[in-house]
């Protein structure tokens, strides 16, 4: 059996050692771009409420929030939830369907409207993009459920985040 020393204060896990997906890394970046550009907005969603197009916008939002591009509307509380961030963030866990969504990047109540579907998939992939390549001062320092996020953190989470939607709309 492998032993593995598991750091929980910062990110755990190494994806080049563990195989845990992020968007810092080429391969998996190139792989969520194509799934991305294959998302139309006549695709039919598996669960939720949101449109494709709408899922872009809330996906746009929560890049830009990560990125301090977008100001959260409220301080997010202090959360120190080490064994959540865990299973939530670094295993192969997949999260559950049915989570209410943020209000600040929910279009249809505090977050952005959709506009063209091309400019909105554009601000999605600029958004990960700059998550994949962002110096840790240029990120929020911590998650509103998760609590304190390193990048890595924030680059782990930004896969899951864009994994879960695509498969809610098959892909």
């Amino acid at each position: 059996m492998h032993n593995r020393q598991c750091q929980v204060a910062d990110s755990p896990y190494r994806p080049d050692v563990d195989g845990m997906k992020t968007v810092a890394d080429h391969t998996v970046l190139r792989s969520l771009t194509e799934r991305f550009t294959a998302l139309s907005p006549d695709s039919e969603r598996r669960w939720g409420t949101l449109t494709a197009h709408e899922m872009l916008c809330h996906l746009g939002d929560a890049a830009e929030m990560v990125l301090r591009i977008r100001p959260r509307d409220r301080p997010v509380p202090s959360r120190h939830r080490r064994l959540i961030k865990l299973l939530g963030l670094w295993t192969p866990i997949r999260w559950p369907h049915g989570w209410k969504t943020n209000p600040a990047h929910n279009p249809r109540v505090g977050g952005t409207r959709p506009t063209t579907f091309a400019t909105d998939l554009k601000r999605v992939l600029d958004g990960i993009r700059g998550i994949a390549t962002a110096r840790p001062e240029a990120v929020e320092p911590a998650h509103g459920f998760f609590g304190p996020m390193s990048v890595r953190d924030w680059q782990r989470w930004t896969y899951k985040h864009a994994d879960h939607h695509l498969r809610q709309f098959g892909l």
